[in-house]
């Protein structure tokens, strides 16, 4: 997860953990291998690639991680009720 904290959404100055947009994570020690689950804040993202791109090389830089592979999802949408107390803050929501 800190490696993902280094992911920021193009459009919105706030990492996509704190964002809300991690869905589940499931790393397999034995394999070395990390699976993502996550949507984005919009379903036509024009960045959506670039954004998958940047958290598979992120969790790739992770010591022991072999692979990882990004699955987008958008069940459930995404809403503002998943962002953390500190992305509200950051974001003048609170």
């Amino acid at each position: 997860m800190d490696a993902l904290r280094e992911c920021y959404d193009p459009e919105i100055p706030v990492n996509i953990v704190d964002l809300g947009l991690i869905y589940s994570l499931d790393i397999n020690n034995e394999t070395g291998n990390v699976d993502v689950s996550m949507t984005l804040t919009a379903l036509g993202c024009p960045m959506a690639g670039e954004v998958m791109s940047e958290v598979e090389m992120r969790v790739q830089q992770v010591e022991n991680v072999k692979s990882c592979k990004v699955e987008l999802t958008f069940d459930p949408p995404w809403s503002p009720d998943r962002m953390t107390e500190d992305a509200k803050w950051e974001l003048g929501m609170i």
